[in-house]
């Protein structure tokens, strides 16, 4: 039996446009790996903001700041692309735009706060375009009954990105510590790494995966921006049409807050708390990476066989587990253990999520509903590094303390995941389908 069979697909698509489809996780990946958790954010704190009791508080305010601009614009992002079947344009212009941020990091030396913050709020706010539209891709690829196995493709995939990114990033501050250079020399250089390997890993991606979708409307004002925002007011307004992805949206808020944490602050926490050096944390990183690939790609297949509610109900039940044994943890070994849980969690439960948004989206407005499950996504990365950013500042740096109220959101993201009725949730996208070009509910 094939590992991807073609069947999988939907009629007319190759396994090359799928391929080139995963490259892009496989582009963007080392972004976060290496920008957002393994080394700058904990090179932030201790070098650029000189290990300042402030230091985590602005990191994590410079997420916000990046979601939140995500927030105001991705849905319009989305109606926009619907309408006029824009969506690989724009996800050009947002890698683009994400590349030549994370290339401006490398010129963030100590003290150099101002410049960090406005290149990080910048690289996160078109890295997450880009996440937002490359999702919004899977329907067009994928058959109903295997969204959960080609999602988990491209997961799995993304994670080895992430891992080649990491290990040529290592593999240069190994030799630079070796010649006597600090950190401020090679973290710069680990930025060009990361930009250089997103855009020229994203071109295989703008060859081959093809744009499906066509315009609605004819491209004039009436598909300009003035259109997009109203349909979106629509969205909005009829959302009680749409009742089991709006509890999806809810649920997401929840355990995406979570994952955000450790996203963001997993290198922060293992060097201030348990005294991890810069080449241990990205060992650490890279081996939450292998057992995220494994995850991703292995429960893509549980969750076309079990479900996708059930799927990832199991993924929040291991990071409640993984966020207990961090808090435990006194020394590398128990640590080491809830590492590896989070990876398998981490790329099990973020496939399983936008798998389930796939499914419950309508044909018509994938890009638009995958702007609001975006909205959701960056709304969780304000509330939970935020939560845990004034959580060490209000109790003089208590970073335990700050990873057990992340577990609160993991157990909130399992409550709400029960109001998720999918078949209910399917019939009504094909409702909203059969009403035609998304012109009402």
């Amino acid at each position: 039996m094939s590992l991807f069979p073609q069947n999988a697909l939907k009629p007319g698509v190759r396994k090359r446009e799928v391929f080139g489809w995963a490259m892009y996780d496989f582009a963007n990946s080392g972004y976060t790996t290496v920008v957002l958790t393994a080394v700058f954010s904990a090179y932030f704190v201790g070098g650029v903001a000189g290990g300042e009791a402030w230091g985590t508080l602005a990191w994590t305010s410079a997420l916000a700041v990046s979601s939140l601009i995500v927030m105001l614009t991705m849905p319009a992002i989305g109606a926009y692309a619907d309408l006029r079947a824009a969506k690989k344009r724009l996800l050009v212009l947002s890698t683009l735009g994400c590349v030549v941020a994370t290339a401006a990091l490398a010129g963030a030396g100590p003290g150099d706060v101002a410049w960090a913050l406005v290149a990080i709020v910048l690289s996160n706010v078109f890295y997450t375009y880009g996440e937002s539209l490359i999702a919004a891709f899977l329907p067009e690829l994928a058959s109903e009954d295997r969204m959960g196995s080609v999602s988990g493709w491209g997961w799995g995939f993304g994670y080895l990105g992430g891992m080649l990114t990491l290990g040529l990033s290592l593999w240069y501050v190994l030799w630079a510590q070796g010649q006597g250079l600090p950190a401020s020399h090679f973290v710069p250089v680990t930025m060009l790494i990361t930009a250089g390997i997103f855009g020229a890993s994203a071109l295989v991606t703008f060859a081959l995966l093809k744009e499906r979708a066509q315009p609605q409307v004819k491209a004039t004002e009436e598909a300009g921006v003035k259109a997009s925002l109203a349909r979106l007011k629509r969205t909005w307004r009829e959302a009680r049409s749409f009742q089991d992805f709006s509890a999806l949206l809810a649920c997401s808020v929840a355990y995406q807050a979570g994952i955000s944490v450790v996203i963001a602050l997993a290198a922060v926490y293992a060097e201030q708390v348990l005294g991890f050096q810069q080449t241990q944390t990205m060992m650490l990183i890279f081996l939450v990476n292998i057992a995220a690939a494994m995850g991703a790609f292995a429960w893509g297949y549980v969750q076309d066989g079990i479900g996708h509610r059930p799927a990832l109900a199991v993924t929040l039940a291991g990071w409640i587990v993984m966020i207990v044994l961090a808090a435990l943890a006194t020394g590398p070994g128990l640590f080491w253990v809830a590492a590896i849980i989070a990876g398998l969690c981490m790329g099990s439960s973020q496939s399983a999520g936008r798998a389930l948004a796939g499914v419950l989206a309508p044909e018509l407005r994938r890009a638009e509903f995958f702007g609001l499950w975006m909205f959701a996504v960056r709304l969780s990365a304000i509330i939970g590094p935020m939560t845990y950013g004034l959580v060490t500042w209000l109790t003089d740096g208590n970073h335990r303390l700050a990873i057990v109220s992340t577990g609160v959101f993991f157990v909130a993201g399992l409550g709400l995941l029960t109001l998720v009725n999918v078949q209910r949730g399917i019939a009504a996208a094909a409702a909203a389908n059969e009403q035609g070009n998304g012109s009402s509910i």
